[in-house]
């Protein structure tokens, strides 16, 4: 994994499969705060950065919206549904931040489904399966998490814990 940020290009790459992945838990949420649609509009923002209709630099700006939505919600599954449309929102600004909006669609929908143990790799089997090649050139590109002393998968809250363990496994499936 070499460089530590992407092209906006690779970025604009990546943002349409974070929507996708936030977008498959998005119901945790909104069943749960059905009158708070942050977290639908990041993710129809990052489909709009993905097609090149909004730029960087007001997404920007933007990118911490959703992510306050998921103190609305109160169950742990919607908490993480909120996150992954605030972390597909936050691809603009930074492309690590796809994996991170993967990370936690993961993390929702085992929440979601504590009675199937193998909800959380279920989630991550698709994503892997739903990248496009270039979208995953472009993540090939990323620091291994953990391994970056600054940026979203440098040490932190998506480099440690449950986060962190699917983050590996995400990038573990990009090279094989």
């Amino acid at each position: 994994m070499g460089a530590h940020s992407l092209s906006e290009h690779d970025r604009r790459i990546v943002a349409g499969w974070a929507a996708d992945c936030a977008e498959r838990v998005l119901p945790l949420f909104e069943t749960e705060v059905s009158d708070d649609g942050r977290p639908r509009d990041a993710i129809a923002r990052a489909r709009a950065f993905s097609r090149g209709e909004l730029g960087a630099a007001e997404e920007i700006r933007r990118r911490f919206i959703a992510g306050r939505a998921a103190h609305a919600a109160d169950s742990a599954a919607a908490v993480a549904a909120a996150r992954a449309a605030a972390q597909a929102s936050g691809v603009a600004h930074m492309g690590a931040h796809a994996l991170g909006a993967a990370a936690y669609a993961a993390r929702a929908a085992g929440l979601a489904a504590p009675e199937r143990p193998d909800a959380l790799e279920d989630e991550i089997r698709w994503q892997l399966e739903h990248l496009t090649p270039e979208a995953k050139s472009a993540l090939l590109q990323l620091p291994a998490v953990g391994e970056d002393s600054g940026g979203p998968l440098g040490p932190g809250l998506l480099a440690s814990g449950e986060l962190g363990a699917i983050i590996r496994r995400l990038q573990e499936g990009l090279v094989r």
